[in-house]
């Protein structure tokens, strides 16, 4: 872990999300514990090395630290918060997507279970076991040599998919990658959502679309996502509008029609629950920080 540690801050230059070489792969330092940051998760895998965080979706809360990771198998929107952090001991997180080409493939040449299992949280948090945390260390440690990296760090990608697969929570990797499963068609309906979420959503084109039943799909999404699909669309044009307006290119009237809202009135409310302040007074709060 001080290994892993060590090369994640090398890698970060500064505070904040840092792409590196490697495809997929980034370092996360933050020097002092942050304001709650609503964001979308895609699939990945985040490791802590150092400090804590936790993560509200919708009303619960999942609290990670050091040898522990936290695991999305689906886009989600939620709230990150780092808990624990200092200039001197900085929070320190890996974060590496998860390849649903390569858990499909090692699925296949293990012969590991494939079977339908119960529908779950599409986040989730373990315990990371010395096999992974080395397999992420070594992926890690080709940011040191950089000419072996295209060689060397898709075999050491695959490593950590395959550890991941030898883990407390396989099945729940594996149903991500599983042909018609709950887990997989939830998450095909998540990034449809996405690509139109400024439009009407019909649930029962979208049931349609990933071969539900209206009420089978809203039953399975809410236990994926922890919240209804409208629910999930709102928290995406909300998240979206406060990110435009943080670019300062748009107002927040522009910001609300732009991210499907037809009342401005109804966007201004709807943002100040959500985010605890009107656009106005969260964006200056936000600048001022």
């Amino acid at each position: 872990m001080q290994a892993l540690a060590s090369l994640v801050d090398k890698y970060s230059n500064g505070d904040g999300m840092h792409p590196t070489a490697i495809p997929g792969m980034e370092c996360i330092r933050l020097s002092e514990a942050a304001v709650q940051t609503p964001w979308v998760y895609q699939p990945s895998l985040c490791l802590i090395v150092q400090g804590e965080k936790r993560v509200s979706l919708n009303n619960e809360n999942f609290v990670y630290a050091p040898s522990q990771y936290l695991a999305i198998t689906v886009d989600l929107p939620a709230v990150g918060t780092i808990t624990q952090a200092s200039r001197e001991a900085p929070y320190l997180c890996l974060k590496i997507d998860i390849d649903v080409g390569v858990v499909s493939e090692l699925i296949a040449r293990r012969g590991l279970p494939a079977k339908a299992a119960d529908t779950e949280r599409g986040l989730f948090v373990g315990t990371a076991d010395p096999a992974l945390v080395d397999a992420m260390t070594r992926l890690a440690g080709l940011l040191d040599t950089p000419d072996d990296i295209d060689y060397l760090a898709p075999l050491a990608v695959r490593e950590v998919h395959y550890r991941l697969l030898q883990g407390e929570h396989a099945q729940r990797i594996v149903q991500l990658a599983l042909d018609g499963s709950n887990t997989q068609r939830i998450a095909l309906a998540t990034r449809l959502i996405r690509e139109k979420f400024n439009e009407p959503l019909v649930i029962e084109d979208l049931a349609r679309a990933v071969s539900m039943s209206p009420s089978s799909f809203h039953a399975h999404f809410k236990q994926v996502t922890a919240m209804s699909p409208l629910q999930y669309q709102k928290r995406l044009r909300l998240i979206e509008a406060r990110q435009r307006l943080i670019a300062g290119t748009v107002n927040a009237s522009n910001a609300a029609y732009s991210v499907g809202y037809e009342s401005v009135s109804q966007f201004s409310r709807e943002y100040t629950r959500a985010f605890g302040a009107p656009p106005a007074t969260d964006i200056e709060r936000l600048r001022a920080a």
